[in-house]
């Protein structure tokens, strides 16, 4: 006789259905698109509940301020690169852009997050002020010769989107340590180094901070409102463009042409 598999079943408190529901962490979907929004789903699907006014309007702004940069950003590049070639799978130039999403680009919330921990916990093991930590966050960086994650903007002097997400959470009550941690952290940083505005991966990186979210929603976040910016440099692609039109400016500067050492040899 066949030995029976022992393996337990997979265990989610996320979602389940029958023959004629399914339900959200308890709540039954057919009603929640009626009554819901996408961004309240976001946050039920994270959070197990379903957001109040406040942590409804923060997310949608989050899911907003991360739709689109323009095709220049790497993973509008990448995806628009894909749909070039690739003219009958808008999953893979999709699939592409995603991919291209990491440490230099949408990772900056991630990092901006765990920053804001590690600084806010110095708070409570040393006994030091909110001032002092955003000051020895900077000295460590600036010694180690790292850059600050959530500071500065390559196209922006300021992001426009920062203050909105932080005018936002005050509005709502919903601004604490995170948002008072960042805007403590730009003003050391201008003494400090030079000008440089929290950008929109650190605003959203201070509000989920007080929000309770983990460093990782801070890529998940950016990655869940980019793709629908990523569909839509996908269809322009497929739209106005002809094929096989993205050509990538190459000059070579390897050794010059040069025949194989065997055949050197042999006419030797």
């Amino acid at each position: 006789m066949p030995e029976q598999s022992t393996s337990e079943p997979w265990r989610t408190g996320i979602t389940t259905y029958d023959d004629t529901h399914i339900w959200i962490h308890g709540y039954d979907v057919t009603q929640m698109m009626m009554d819901a929004t996408f961004s309240s789903v976001v946050f039920l699907l994270h959070r197990g509940r379903l957001p109040n006014e406040g942590e409804r309007r923060l997310m949608d702004a989050i899911l907003i301020a991360s739709a689109d940069h323009g095709p220049g950003s790497p993973s509008a590049a990448a995806a628009r690169t894909v749909a070039t070639g690739n003219r009958r799978a808008p999953e893979a130039a999709v699939a592409a852009g995603i991919l291209a999403i990491g440490d230099a680009h949408g990772g900056a919330g991630l990092a901006c997050l765990e920053m804001i921990g590690q600084g806010l916990a110095r708070i409570e093991r040393e006994g030091v002020s909110l001032v002092d930590a955003a000051r020895r966050t900077v000295e460590e960086a600036r010694g180690a010769g790292r850059r600050l994650p959530g500071m500065g903007h390559r196209t922006h002097s300021t992001d426009p989107r920062t203050q909105v997400l932080f005018d936002l959470a005050r509005q709502y009550g919903l601004a604490a340590t995170g948002v008072q941690f960042m805007t403590e952290l730009e003003r050391v940083v201008a003494s400090a180094i030079k000008p440089l505005p929290i950008n929109v991966d650190g605003a959203i990186a201070a509000v989920l901070y007080d929000l309770g979210f983990p460093p990782a929603l801070g890529k998940l976040f950016f990655i869940i409102g980019r793709v629908a910016g990523l569909s839509a440099q996908v269809m322009e692609e497929y739209t106005r463009e002809r094929p096989m039109r993205v050509k990538v400016p190459v000059t070579y500067d390897g050794p010059p042409p040069r025949p194989l050492p065997g055949l050197v040899k042999e006419q030797a």
